[in-house]
């Protein structure tokens, strides 16, 4: 699935020109400080289509007539194009903001086209500099990158049209360079809900967080685990489980780690710059060994055995479950080998094991755009 940028013209890859804020002139021609040089990064080294929607009130009109607008307007897209920064479409919208057209932003009416299986919105971006560039990204259902210019309104009304947005903003700045290195890095945080007749689960992920955990699946022993992976793996991670405990803890264990690996497979779907492998650990007299590749394809190698039925109130065949569950969501191979005399130790081992081989696996180069794989594709 493709992931778009949806990037808007004026105040975002151009200067805006008051008082009238229209671009009908080439004096009044300015582009946005470090727009090239990151713009053409952007397009070179990520997988997003470009797309260009912008606003422009009354063209067409004797207010606005387009032989001053399109002479200005090509000049821009031949500069972009020189620099390899190629926009696959350019959406204009004509009318005035009392129309409430709904080609208008911050309405879809000219890009319906994107909503359909070929393309990745929930993990698309909008680039603006307007509120209505914000509600634009709420309206598709992806996130906002936000270069706050509101300048025709006041700060007490900024406000109060942003409270309800403020979940749709990814990244509020004015720096290129800031949107070049969120889209580097910053797209390794997900919300992720999965939803069955027998669980009902939710998971934030922040891979590049600080180890802070928020789990409860009802299980207390299999908490204790899941935040190992938090703490040693350095993410945050917080999973909300509501599963049929009633019957059992299968459905709880299973779903939750599918879930899991969900999160991960969408948090790692850019993996230029990243180690892609990781291994380890010892703990007390047990030592434990798990490889981990995120290469795209799901398989587990399991060397464990546990005398217990049961550690807490979790099933000790419950264990291997949850790891080839994870491999399933995840697409990642998994070799996972203990050895020990205490049960508590070897699983808990085996938890710490796992969160270190993905903290190594994941690691990162932001100036890398290396894809570790000689098919060129993961």
């Amino acid at each position: 699935m493709k992931r778009v940028l949806f990037i808007d013209r004026d105040g975002t890859l151009i200067n805006e020109a008051p008082p009238t804020y229209q671009l009908d002139s080439f004096d009044k021609l300015t582009f946005y400080p470090g727009m090239f040089e990151y713009m053409r990064r952007i397009a070179h080294e990520f997988d997003y289509e470009l797309v260009m929607v912008t606003n422009q009130d009354g063209l067409g009109t004797a207010a606005f007539p387009e032989d001053t607008f399109w002479p200005l307007h090509n000049l821009v897209m031949k500069s972009l194009k020189g620099e390899g920064i190629h926009f696959s479409a350019v959406h204009i919208d004509k009318t005035f903001p009392a129309d409430n057209a709904p080609t208008r932003k911050p309405g879809t009416g000219m890009l319906t086209q994107y909503f359909n299986d070929e393309y990745d919105i929930e993990n698309s971006y909008v680039i603006g500099d307007r509120i209505t560039d914000v509600q634009l990204a709420k309206n598709l259902g992806c996130k906002a990158i936000w270069l706050n210019n509101e300048a025709g309104l006041g700060a007490a009304e900024i406000k109060d049209k942003m409270a309800e947005l403020q979940q749709v903003i990814a990244l509020e700045t004015s720096d290129w360079s800031a949107i070049y290195e969120y889209l580097r890095l910053g797209l390794r945080h997900v919300i992720h809900e999965r939803n069955t007749n027998e669980t009902q689960i939710k998971i934030e992920l922040n891979i590049d967080g600080r180890g802070k955990a928020g789990i409860f699946t009802g299980l207390g022993f299999f908490d204790h685990m899941l935040e190992q992976i938090a703490r040693h793996g350095k993410m945050d991670l917080t999973i909300r489980t509501n599963g049929d405990l009633h019957v059992d803890e299968h459905h709880t264990i299973e779903d939750t780690g599918i879930a899991l690996g969900e999160a991960f497979a969408q948090a790692l779907a850019d993996k230029r710059g990243m180690e892609r492998y990781g291994f380890a650990l010892p703990m007390d007299e047990a030592d434990a060994k798990v490889l981990i590749d995120f290469g795209g394809r799901n398989w587990i190698v399991w060397n464990a055995s546990f005398k217990r039925e049961r550690i807490g109130e979790m099933p000790t065949e419950m264990f291997f479950h949850f790891f080839k569950s994870f491999s399933d969501g995840a697409k990642c191979n998994l070799n996972i080998e203990c050895h020990g005399d205490n049960e508590h130790h070897k699983i808990e081992a085996i938890f710490k094991a796992f969160a270190k081989a993905i903290r190594m696996a994941v690691k990162r180069d932001p100036l890398s755009n290396y894809l570790p794989s000689t098919k060129g594709v993961l």
